[in-house]
């Protein structure tokens, strides 16, 4: 009976770690409202053992937009090359604990991020248990 609890621990540890290198790479976000792809971002696991991501490409307004309404070191920052993900930890095969940034709002929001039928799921709320939020699917590049 043991070795069978761990035989399946093990199963699930490696189905999480799969479901977390599958969310690593390149992005297309997708506007909400026109559904006009809008960006391309980097999801990578630093050195500090979290997970961040970063606007790689802008596909809609071009690279000298700026983060006019971020605050302190984000403040008219180029849009492309910010981090909007970040200190994420991985939990269960998705990405959690972390924060998200608008940068049309410059506001942080909690963050959530998984895979649901091959698209990434990004979860931005005010509270951390996700209630008061809203979800955004983006797309493989």
């Amino acid at each position: 009976m043991r070795k069978l609890m761990f035989g399946l621990l093990i199963l699930a540890a490696i189905s999480a770690n799969a479901q977390i290198n599958a969310i690593l790479g390149d992005w297309k976000t997708v506007d909400d409202k026109t559904g006009e792809q809008r960006s391309v971002v980097t999801i990578y696991k630093a050195s500090d053992g979290l997970y961040y991501g970063k606007i790689s490409k802008m596909l809609m307004y071009g690279s000298e937009l700026r983060c006019e309404a971020c605050k302190d070191e984000d403040h008219n920052a180029p849009i492309e090359g910010l981090v909007i993900i970040r200190g994420m930890k991985a939990e269960y095969g998705q990405l959690v604990g972390g924060k998200v940034l608008d940068p049309e709002s410059g506001k942080f929001y909690y963050g959530k991020i998984y895979l649901k039928d091959g698209k990434l799921v990004l979860r931005g709320s005010l509270d951390k248990r996700g209630f008061l939020g809203r979800n955004q699917t983006w797309i493989r590049k």
